[in-house]
């Protein structure tokens, strides 16, 4: 059984698969919702301070290295494109943004590319934090209540 819950836990950290692939492979072995689900929100949240720290830095570090740099100036470029994009039309609300950006479990949004976002736009570390955590939640529940069906899932909530 702890292997089941480490597979979980493991996959929730994976970046581009995170919690949106987690809680389906949980739900697939049958494992307990409260239980799965705080395993993959763990698994999923524990990389958010070294990326919101190291991240940026690694990006500016790689942008002049013979072989990644063109990939790294590239990622930096368009992670601060977007997020001046994002800041400008969210204005004031950055933080119901970046938590929705998170929370909506869609292709190439997440606590990796939300945290990422955060950095680059030099959002303080408590409020970006507590933004991804709120949009993890938000993203497992959508996907428990896809992965079990929406009744079975109200079933398991309420």
């Amino acid at each position: 059984m702890l292997e089941k819950y480490l597979i979980v836990f493991f996959v929730s950290m994976v970046p581009l698969i995170e919690l949106r692939g987690a809680i389906p492979i949980a739900e697939g072995m049958q494992l307990p919702f409260v239980q799965y689900y705080i395993i993959a929100i763990l698994g999923n949240m524990l990389p958010v301070p070294i990326i919101y720290f190291f991240a940026r830095k690694v990006l500016v570090w790689g942008s002049t290295k013979p072989v990644i740099g063109k990939f790294f100036s590239w990622c930096l470029d368009k992670g601060e494109r977007g997020g001046k994009k994002l800041q400008e039309k969210a204005g004031k609300g950055l933080f119901v943004a970046l938590l929705l950006f998170v929370g909506i479990p869609l292709p190439g949004t997440g606590a990796w590319t939300g945290t990422l976002a955060a950095s680059i736009l030099d959002m303080d570390f408590k409020s970006s934090v507590i933004a991804v955590m709120l949009g993890v939640l938000l993203a497992g529940i959508i996907m428990a209540a896809v992965s079990m069906g929406a009744f079975g899932a109200l079933g398991v909530l309420f």
